[in-house]
């Protein structure tokens, strides 16, 4: 086993290997653009989505992901999902405790994932971003990568995963205002979509 990396992380991963590499196999578009740390920012559709970019990667990379803060809840489930690198967030305020996490994680140059969006968006539409995701980067200094999914994945088909090329977005000052994350927000969204045709779909 890789040092550093969790255990609880590994031997999930492992369970739900059959799913992930039989059922519902996965195939990795953009291979050559997984850091080592950064902030992976993909669209969103299924609850899956999470469990289809780690298998993108493979377990030696390890990825922890911002989650809605419902989940965390839940029994049994929610104990894995703690143990295993994944934190909650709570939508719709500013939830300080779930930044600081992310921005602990991305300065250890530890990979993210979040979904800008905020919610999903199962027609495959794109939805406007939430600014988060700006601002980590642009905090933290670390790289963006965006990630396309596409809106369906069928069983015993592989479902195409593209990593995007990593960008650091710019601003003029240190932190950025409101209307740079705005800004950095749209074209991270843009970026995404952009992926699409390389899904072959």
């Amino acid at each position: 086993m890789i040092a550093g990396m969790n255990v609880i992380y590994v031997l999930a991963y492992w369970v739900l290997w059959p799913v992930f590499r039989i059922f519902k196999p996965t195939k990795t578009i953009g291979r050559q653009n997984i850091q080592k740390g950064g902030l992976y920012c993909a669209n969103h559709t299924r609850m899956s989505d999470p469990l289809f970019v780690a298998y993108a990667m493979g377990w030696p990379h390890q990825i922890h992901v911002m989650a809605k803060e419902e989940i965390m809840h839940w029994p049994i489930l929610g104990w894995i999902l703690k143990h295993g690198g994944i934190f909650g967030v709570k939508r719709g305020e500013s939830d300080v405790g779930a930044i600081k996490t992310a921005m602990k994680y991305l300065k250890a140059e530890e990979k993210l994932l979040i979904f800008p969006e905020g919610t999903r968006h199962q027609d495959g539409e794109f939805g406007a971003a939430k600014t988060g995701a700006a601002m980590l980067a642009v905090r933290t200094g670390v790289p963006i990568i965006p990630v396309y999914l596409p809106p369906e994945k069928k069983w015993f088909r592989r479902t195409p995963v593209v990593f995007g090329e990593p960008y650091y977005p710019k601003v003029a000052g240190r932190k950025g205002t409101a209307d740079e994350y705005r800004a950095i927000a749209d074209d991270l969204m843009e970026r995404i979509e952009a992926l699409a045709p390389q899904a072959g779909l």
